[in-house]
């Protein structure tokens, strides 16, 4: 028998960088949890990526702007972000972890 994990557990006290950890991989999808703690992107980087993302935000809050706006993300929020639609994090709560759940997926394998 499998045991459960959980989001909530074993996030270290300290994090000078945010915590990319990959919970689950196949070749037709990939679900990280990341967690945040006052990260952003860096000032002129973007993410372009060749894969859609859906991503959840599960504790936490967090901007995230596209080239055609930004959103606020509070527990609860998810957005689906097609693949190569430019996006960064603007922002994310600097005084408690913010916990992200990211669905990375081939939309072309869609029907």
């Amino acid at each position: 028998m499998t045991a459960p994990a959980n989001l909530f557990f074993d996030i270290p006290a300290n994090l000078p960088d945010e915590l990319v950890q990959t919970l689950l991989a196949t070749p037709a999808v990939r679900i990280e949890r990341i967690v945040s703690l006052g990260h952003a992107s860096p000032e002129s980087f973007w993410y372009d990526q060749d894969e859609s993302e859906c991503v959840l935000l599960v504790k936490g809050a967090a901007r995230l702007r596209f080239d055609d706006g930004q959103i606020e993300l509070t527990p609860g929020s998810f957005v689906n972000i097609p693949a190569h639609k430019r996006h960064r994090v603007e922002w994310t709560d600097p005084g408690e972890p913010t916990i992200w759940l990211a669905i990375h997926y081939d939309a072309s394998a869609e029907q």
